[in-house]
């Protein structure tokens, strides 16, 4: 069986560009690697994303918004996630269950439990074996979004600056509860040391000698 490493952060915390510099180190000490996205990864998880994050979308209710995450999910974890992890496979996916807990859960006011409750039908008992949480204050995540011209700019980029300090205080929440899985990376420092500490983790958890498979 393979491993299900989560990268999760607030907007511009940077986890998607260190994502595929990951896989690539990963690659080299041998770990067979597949990199995917949510809400996305697969054809009917990314039709769905698109109507999720739609800057059209104003209306659209949280409860809808966290309903269509957690489908999107689903589909994707079965699809995607579970057999590559059958392969023995290490699969880095960019935002999961995290994600809902800290941006539905708790800065949209849902409740982080009554967000997980939603999400454990989603994905049964596929946990991440390890997470990474890429730490950065909003302010500067959101002006990194600002400088960087050719980023998709979705509905949850320009929700207030109160939403994203809740987004972080979620975050921070779900470290507090679940230190052992959940490590914490400072996203502030510079992409070289943020992609040290990453690796760092990583290989400190599943090894380095690309025998994913075997645990």
């Amino acid at each position: 069986m393979g491993y299900l490493i989560t990268l999760e952060g607030g907007e511009g915390a940077g986890k998607s560009s260190i994502l595929a510099r990951l896989a690539s180190a990963l690659e080299q000490q041998g770990h067979t690697v597949v990199c995917t996205r949510e809400p996305g990864g697969i054809e009917i998880a990314e039709q769905i994303r698109k109507v999720i994050l739609d800057r059209e979308n104003v209306q659209m209710d949280p409860r809808t918004e966290a309903l269509l995450y957690a489908a999107a999910r689903r589909q994707h974890l079965v699809e995607r996630i579970i057999p590559a992890m059958e392969a023995g496979k290490v699969v880095l996916c960019d935002r999961y269950i995290d994600s809902s807990l800290a941006y539905q859960g708790h800065a949209r006011g849902l409740g982080i439990e009554e967000i997980y409750a939603i999400n454990k039908f989603a994905i049964d008992e596929y946990m991440p074996d390890l997470t990474l949480y890429f730490d950065v204050e909003p302010a500067v995540g959101l002006a990194r979004i600002e400088k960087d011209a050719g980023r998709e700019v979705n509905r949850l980029d320009v929700e207030s600056l109160k939403f994203h300090v809740a987004v972080r205080e979620g975050y921070q929440l779900l470290v507090r509860q679940d230190p052992e899985r959940i490590k914490v990376i400072d996203a502030g420092n510079s992409m070289d040391e943020v992609l040290a500490d990453a690796l760092y983790r990583v290989t400190e958890f599943i090894g380095t000698d690309g025998k994913s498979g075997n645990r």
